[in-house]
C-alpha cells in the first residue's frame, strides 16, 4: 500500500467510526423531525444557517425541502440565510460579520417559524446571535454541532451533537443527520399529501 492509501483509508476508518455515532444521536433527531415538521405544519418556514461547509450543508438541506430528496411531494417552506449574497455583505460590511444571520432572522423569520443552524465548534458568533434573535422572537431552534455543542447548545430548542472535535469528521456526520432529517420529512410529506387527494 502507497503512502496515499494509506492516509485515505485511514480517514474512511475515521469518518465510519464519527459516522457510527450519530445512532446514539436518534432521539435527538427524531425531535428535530418532529419540531421541523410542526413548524411546517402551523405554515412556518424552515431557516438555515452555517459558514463554510456547514454553510453548504445549510443550503442542502433547504433545497432539499423545497424540491424533493427521493419522494415525489408538495414542495416544504424552507430557505437559507447563507444563500443571499447581497444581504450577506451588506450586513457584514454595515454591522460587522457576527451580526449577517441575526439580522436576517429579525427582518425575515416570525413566531412559528424554525431556525436550523450547522457549527461544527457550536462558539460561531454570527450563529449564536442568530440562535439569541430566534429565541426573541419565538422561532423554534435546532443545532446541528460538534464536541459539547459549545455556546449554541443552551440556545437551541433540540441539539445534534457529533461527540468529535475535526471538522470535517463531524461534518461527514452532519450530512448523514441532514438526511435522516429528509427521509423523514419526506414520508410525513408524502402522507399527508394522500390524505388531501
Amino acid at each position: 500500500m502507497t503512502l496515499e492509501t494509506d492516509l485515505l483509508s485511514s480517514r474512511i476508518d475515521a469518518s465510519l467510526e464519527t459516522t457510527s455515532r450519530v445512532r446514539d444521536c436518534l432521539p435527538q433527531i427524531e425531535s428535530a423531525t418532529h419540531h421541523m415538521i410542526e413548524a411546517l405544519q402551523r405554515g412556518g418556514t424552515v431557516w438555515t444557517a452555517g459558514n463554510g461547509g456547514s454553510a453548504a450543508q445549510a443550503m442542502h438541506i433547504s433545497e432539499e425541502l423545497v424540491g424533493r430528496y427521493r419522494r415525489t411531494r408538495r414542495g416544504l417552506s424552507a430557505a437559507s440565510l447563507v444563500a443571499d449574497p447581497t444581504a450577506l455583505t451588506c450586513i457584514a460590511n454595515d454591522f460587522g460579520f457576527e451580526h449577517v444571520f441575526s439580522r436576517q432572522v429579525e427582518g425575515l423569520a416570525r413566531s412559528g417559524d424554525l431556525l436550523l443552524v450547522l457549527s461544527t465548534s457550536g462558539n460561531s458568533d454570527n450563529i449564536v446571535n442568530a440562535l439569541q434573535v430566534a429565541r426573541q422572537q419565538g422561532v423554534s431552534t435546532i443545532g446541528l454541532l460538534g464536541g459539547d455543542g459549545g455556546q449554541c447548545k443552551p440556545l437551541c430548542d433540540v441539539s445534534i451533537c457529533i461527540p468529535n472535535n475535526d471538522s470535517a469528521l463531524i461534518q461527514d456526520a452532519h450530512q448523514l443527520v441532514l438526511h435522516l432529517i429528509c427521509e423523514a420529512i419526506d414520508a410525513w410529506a408524502e402522507e399527508t399529501d394522500k390524505r388531501h387527494e
